[in-house]
């Protein structure tokens, strides 16, 4: 059945690409980025599906149970417009597609001065003494899980530094900005938020060897799991499953006004997908409970925006007044 669906998607990405870019590639005078379009078709067509499945699914469980009445359907329709510029615009794919080329010239330097890049799963193999174990760590799925694992830790972090680094918070300040959360909210960011921690995950995951259909398979997943922990849903996973997986209850709290940025060491509930890494590192935040979601000065009257363009020129005017004051 798998297969049956990759071929059915590699027909409709075939024919799409043949029929719509490559003539305008040729066309425009683009054609050395036909390899890289060809490979963003593939990507604009998971993200389609994404978008589809969010929306039928996650819009069915948040009508049948939501956590609160969304009372802003204008923010709500704009964050499904910062969805589908992120999803279809291939935010995340394209930074891994364009450091690519940059990396293997790199990587071609080092290569001079007898330095190789780090392949993750062919090390733990080399360090794994038993025949077995050599084995297992190339298996594609444990592989592709020890992939999802380290770059988890590494958007902990990431993450953590949006709130700790004030010219960084005043850009993801946005994300948090939203009053009334929903599925659409995960892509609720400045565009140069964005930017910098796309480039930073996929710097990540070319350093450490993981191949574009890894990395591709990351994201998607990722970022379906993020679309439900941001869903309007009063869902706990449980005693054990709240500390095995991001929950809707666990993430809503990480953008609770006073708690999620302002409260306890700069806020709590920082994980992306594995709450492990908050429980490691001491901001993990597990009290059930619904907690409304915002920013503090919000109560204090201060606008973040109410379109689009709006809520981008505020972020950099933001970011600009807090590296000018320090």
């Amino acid at each position: 059945m798998i297969t049956a669906f990759q071929d059915a998607l590699a027909t409709v990405q075939q024919w799409l690409f043949e029929q719509c870019l490559q003539p305008l590639l040729h066309w425009s005078g683009l054609g050395h980025f036909t390899e890289m379009a060809f490979d963003a078709t593939e990507i604009f067509l998971y993200g389609l599906l994404e978008i589809g499945f969010l929306a039928l699914v996650l819009g069915w469980l948040e009508r049948v149970a939501p956590a609160e009445v969304q009372t802003d359907l204008k923010q709500r329709r704009l964050d499904r417009l910062y969805t589908l510029l992120h999803r279809l615009g291939l935010f995340p794919l394209f930074a891994f597609l364009l450091l690519t080329p940059i990396l293997d010239s790199l990587e071609g330097q080092l290569r001079l001065w007898g330095v190789s890049r780090l392949n993750l799963e062919q090390t733990l193999a080399q360090w794994s003494s038993a025949p077995g174990w050599q084995h297992f760590f190339e298996q594609p799925v444990v592989s592709f899980l020890i992939y999802l694992v380290v770059l988890d830790f590494a958007d902990y972090w990431i993450h953590r530094a949006q709130h700790r680094f004030e010219p960084w918070w005043q850009l993801h300040a946005l994300h948090h900005s939203q009053r009334n959360m929903n599925y659409w909210s995960d892509n609720r960011n400045h565009l140069l938020d964005d930017l910098l921690r796309d480039a930073l995950m996929a710097l990540l995951a070319l350093f450490l060897g993981a191949s574009p259909a890894q990395y591709l398979g990351l994201v998607v997943l990722t970022r379906m799991l993020q679309s439900l922990q941001h869903a309007n849903l009063r869902w706990r996973f449980g005693a054990v499953g709240e500390r095995l997986l991001v929950s809707p209850s666990f993430h809503r709290r990480h953008h609770g006004i006073g708690v999620g940025h302002e409260g306890h060491a700069r806020g709590c509930n920082f994980a992306v997908l594995l709450p492990v890494w908050d429980v490691l590192f001491g901001t993990a935040d597990f009290r059930p409970g619904f907690v409304p979601t915002g920013i503090r000065d919000q109560l204090e009257g201060r606008d973040y925006g109410q379109g689009f363009w709006q809520q981008q020129r505020l972020g950099l005017q933001r970011l600009w007044a807090s590296v000018a004051g320090s």
